[in-house]
């Protein structure tokens, strides 16, 4: 007899159970007396024999010779595993759910029984369901808005925005305290979660539609926690969320739990703050760490880029200036093709002392300070080793803040909306003295890092980023050297022309290339391809995948704003900016890294 699926979940209400014959027989099953539905199971997945309580999980005739594996949809591994492990495994049929109990009897054949887990499964689905969480909600750019509009524009705004909070607590059935004039406390349970999510946290959206008066929207950043253990685990996974909210840009809700953290939204771009005032209190507190460590390390990312490599002589400088003698090291492990005129030129001086990072582990002392640029997760830095062994730990990034944050640095500098490590690195220097402060290599290396990150100033790109080019003018950055940093040879070259005309254009703006080959300076390579696809006309989003020397797979994105390549590239374990992100893959090549991203596309769209 055939087996239908659709029995499987069939309600006991409604089913007449069909008796199965030759009961004498199938309870007759050798050594077996057992009250629950049990039958044996042969190693090629056909059932051997049954005793007579199996019509309660099977409402079949004849049941031996049946497909086991079909009927339940277990398969031989996960009998394996439960006979080994004794794991929790469970099946639903005719409206019960049964957990398998398995043993192998030794003679090529499973002892399966079927325990009856109903209500206990009831009850561990309401415990789940009725677990209580916590969420922190922030009004983003709520201080701008008070110097950009008058108090009637900022109160009716605040007004709106307090109504939609308190509406969609209501459908939460939350208990809402507003505990700061931006920020509410709140504790639901978890099946309302599960509703948010499906409705992709829609509050955000209906939040940054509300009319503010100014020329920026307000936003919410929301951190929820949910933990098995305690409320006090939870209120700290609470904390976690919200700041990893803020730290990515806001308007975003990110959940987190236990073992996994989830984000959505994200629409909106970074703001810039008209306000330095952390840039001062930045090069002051790090002018501290300088002075009280005997040697310094100053890192950026693996396959250090423009900005990185910028970042690092402008945190030279800075260290330079407070202590003239200070053992300072730069850390730079691979120099690849897009670095090696101005690496070459800053060896050259004889000023700077570099080493790679098993050099640098050799040297580093106890009362070292490592200073990481242009990243800040542990997983990508040059050496994650050095950080283990450094006193205090300095980070200044410019990403949207990833979940792998550095542990517990001493210092960590982190703004989203800058334009590039370069911006903030430039910003800290000039509280760092009165006079000109910067030789002429630095000054072009800060300036091509911010030039590279911005797309030549097409990008991202604030009042602030303009004021610190200025600065970097003034401090004798030459332009036209600038640009010699990014001429690229003849072969590079015709990679990229070959990379922009293979390109496919898809529904809904995307642009998809693939560089073929393995290319020294991939990264570079397709990060140049996907701007050069965005100033198509009607493209909204690009992604350029290719392979470098090493044979990993490399992905830039780039979008105009429509779409957040940050979370697709989040997904294939990269990061970045709404509109600028990358990722890298030792798994996937570029055709199966590109079918991912189709797929992450239409996910989100």
């Amino acid at each position: 007899m055939a087996v239908d699926e659709t029995d499987k979940k069939t309600s006991l209400t409604t089913t007449n159970f069909k008796k199965t014959e030759n009961k004498e027989n199938l309870n007759s099953i050798k050594g077996i007396d057992s009250p629950f539905p049990t039958c044996v199971v042969g190693k090629n997945g056909k059932i051997v024999s049954a005793n007579q309580f199996i019509d309660r999980v099977f409402l079949y005739d004849a049941l031996e010779d049946m497909d086991f594996f079909g009927l339940t949809g277990v398969k031989l591994e996960t009998l394996e595993e439960i006979s080994l492990e004794n794991t929790y495994v469970t099946i639903e049929r005719n409206g019960c759910i049964f957990r398998l109990i398995v043993r192998d009897t030794e003679s090529d054949s499973y002892l399966v029984t079927f325990e009856d887990v109903t209500d206990l499964e009831e009850l561990r689905l309401k415990y789940i369901e009725n677990r209580n969480c916590m969420g922190r909600i922030s009004i983003d750019n709520y201080e701008e808005l008070q110097n950009r509009v008058s108090i009637e524009q900022r109160n009716q705004a605040i007004n709106s925005i307090i109504a939609l909070i308190t509406e969609w607590s209501q459908e939460m059935k939350a208990s809402l305290n507003r505990i700061k004039e931006d920020e509410f406390l709140l504790f639901f349970p978890f099946y309302k979660l599960e509703q948010a999510i499906e409705n992709k946290f829609e509050i955000l959206d209906k939040v940054r539609n509300v009319d503010t008066g100014a020329d920026f929207p307000l936003s919410l950043s929301m951190g929820i926690g949910i933990s098995a253990d305690d409320m006090q685990e939870t209120e700290n996974l609470a904390n976690s969320a919200i700041d990893l909210a803020l730290g990515r840009g806001g308007d975003q809700a990110v959940v987190k739990t236990d073992d996994k953290t989830t984000y959505y939204g994200g629409k909106t771009q970074a703001r810039e703050r008209s306000n330095k005032g952390k840039s001062r209190i930045i090069a002051h507190a790090l002018k501290v760490l300088i002075s009280q460590s005997d040697q310094i390390f100053i890192m950026g990312h693996r396959n250090a880029d423009m900005d990185a490599f910028g970042s690092s002589l402008g945190v030279f400088r800075i260290c330079k200036l407070e202590d003239k003698d200070k053992d300072i090291t730069i850390v730079v492990s691979t120099v690849n093709k897009s670095l090696k005129d101005i690496y070459q030129s800053a060896e050259d001086m004889e000023t700077y002392k570099f080493a790679n990072g098993e050099k640098a582990l050799e040297q580093i002392g106890e009362n070292s300070l490592v200073i990481v640029v242009d990243t800040h997760r542990a997983s990508y830095v040059d050496c994650p080793e050095l950080l283990e062994k450094a006193k205090n730990i300095v980070v200044i990034d410019h990403h949207r803040r990833a979940e792998d944050f550095i542990k517990n640095p001493t210092l960590h500098y982190l703004e989203s909306y800058a334009s590039s490590t370069a911006e903030l690195v430039t910003e800290i220097l000039q509280y760092s003295g009165e006079k000109k402060l910067l030789v002429k290599l630095e000054a072009e290396a800060l300036l091509a890092g911010m030039t590279i990150d911005t797309n030549r100033f097409a990008v991202k790109t604030g009042v602030r980023t303009f004021e610190a080019a200025a600065y970097l003018r003034r401090s004798g950055a030459d332009t036209t050297e600038v640009k010699r940093f990014f001429q690229t040879d003849l072969e590079s070259f015709k990679i990229k022309s070959r990379c922009i005309s293979d390109a496919k254009f898809y529904d809904e703006g995307i642009a998809m290339s693939i560089c073929k080959g393995k290319n020294e300076d991939a990264q570079v390579i397709n990060s140049t391809v996907a701007d050069e696809l965005l100033t198509i006309k009607g493209i909204k989003a690009s992604f350029v995948a290719g392979r470098n020397q090493q044979g990993t797979t490399v992905i830039s994105a780039r979008s105009l704003g429509d779409m957040n390549v940050q979370i697709i590239m989040e997904k294939l374990g990269g990061g970045g900016h709404l509109t600028t992100a990358g990722a890298q893959s030792d798994d996937l090549s570029p055709d199966e890294i590109l079918e991912k991203v189709k797929e992450l596309v239409l996910d989100i769209s």
